[in-house]
């Protein structure tokens, strides 16, 4: 699976008008197929990244997040402003998993979303 070249998918969390909101909110993966998910917080104020059951259902391989490469189980990514990080995975566990960030209000203020890991049946 790591020789897999990785499909890359892009989310920011925030914007640089401060918006609560993850961009893209939802996301949809395959199991066995190993992804890059490039994360950026362009706004000035921190964000978090927490999917915890979504993190329990995969196979985490790394975090590069500047010139830190993280290995192991990971639950929850915080970016800073301006900050960047890139998490590679491989989705094992079909499942719809939520996702938030869990400073105080911003999930109440929309920040909120849903990973989805599709069974192969049928696809």
């Amino acid at each position: 699976m790591t020789k897999q070249t990785a499909i890359e998918i892009n989310v920011s969390l925030g914007s640089a008008a401060n918006a609560l909101k993850f961009i893209p909110n939802s996301l949809e993966f395959s199991p066995g197929k190993r992804y890059k998910l490039v994360l950026s917080n362009p706004s000035s104020q921190k964000h978090y990244f927490t999917a915890k059951d979504f993190a329990d259902s995969i196979w985490s391989q790394k975090v590069d997040a500047g010139k830190v490469e993280v290995k192991g189980a990971i639950h929850e990514l915080e970016l800073k402003p301006g900050a960047q990080a890139e998490w590679v995975f491989v989705p094992i566990k079909p499942g719809t998993y939520p996702l938030r960030c869990v400073i105080p209000g911003h999930a109440e203020a929309g920040m909120t979303g849903t990973l989805i890991v599709r069974s192969n049946v049928g696809t």
